[in-house]
């Protein structure tokens, strides 16, 4: 039976992938890593477009039967051309998530926080409006989010002074709900929450992801109906440094990591 396959520009999609294997427990999953070129956010789309589709074209060598974008970077600037390239169902990271925030919203007002390539691309605000034009979207970029979570520091004094300093417009604008719009956030989902506080939802694109992921292949019948199966990983660069993350973001050790020539 074919796989799923993800990409990301590096580690964070490795969020994704937990919650695939947490809700789709049958399925085989590939993941690719372009630990080579990471980071995507200070690319052009251009070559954020050129890339995707390399990674996408390793994928399908694969056999994968459906390809998840773990990268909001990607699914920012570039899923829409890379969809019209491939017959193969596509799945990006944003409109999940935005569903998801403006049917949870109680008071219309939606916080999103993501790096800086993706809150400037401004792709999590423009869908909202479409959805609901009467919700109020309040943006805040968190770029020392990703080298807490790469780095292990996930909680204490610096990591709480930072949340605080990145959440103050949101809190200030009273978001009643919050998407997490990068997939390395939820691993500080602990702070967020502390820092927002309890009666503030925050919305885990990686959950809605593969809730779309399971409902699209639940409508091709392409659901695994095998076993549980030994998952693939791949990086372009540095395996070893991934391997060891690896363990963080899915709560278990990775075996094998293997390098990839896109």
């Amino acid at each position: 039976m074919s796989a799923i396959g993800v990409f990301d520009s590096g580690v964070g999609g490795l969020t994704v992938v937990r919650e695939l294997i947490r809700q789709l427990p049958r399925e085989t999953i590939i993941y690719f890593g372009d630990t080579a070129r990471v980071p995507y956010g200070i690319k052009s789309r251009e070559t954020i477009i050129r890339f995707s589709i390399e990674n996408i074209l390793f994928l399908l060598k694969q056999d994968v039967k459906l390809i998840c974008v773990a990268c909001n970077t990607v699914s920012s600037c570039a899923l829409p051309v890379i969809k019209s390239h491939f017959r193969v169902p596509i799945v990006g990271v944003i409109t999940p998530g935005v569903r998801e925030a403006v049917y949870a919203t109680r008071n219309k007002r939606v916080g999103v926080i993501g790096t800086k390539g993706t809150i400037k691309s401004g792709s999590y605000q423009s869908q909202i409006r479409q959805l609901d034009p009467q919700v109020k979207v309040t943006a805040a970029a968190c770029p020392l989010f990703v080298p807490f979570v790469e780095e292990g520091w996930l909680s204490g004094g610096p990591v709480l002074e930072v949340a605080r300093s990145y959440l103050k417009p949101l809190k200030d604008a009273g978001a009643d709900t919050v998407i997490l719009g990068c997939t390395h956030y939820p691993v500080l989902k602990p702070v967020i929450q502390k820092v927002l506080g309890a009666g503030v939802a925050l919305i885990d694109s990686a959950k809605q992801v593969a809730i779309e992921v399971k409902k699209i292949l639940a409508q091709e019948d392409l659901l695994g109906r095998g076993g549980p199966s030994r998952h693939k990983f791949y990086v372009s660069d540095n395996p070893e440094w991934f391997r060891e993350l690896a363990a963080r973001f899915l709560g278990k050790p990775v075996r094998e990591v293997k390098k990839a020539n896109v």
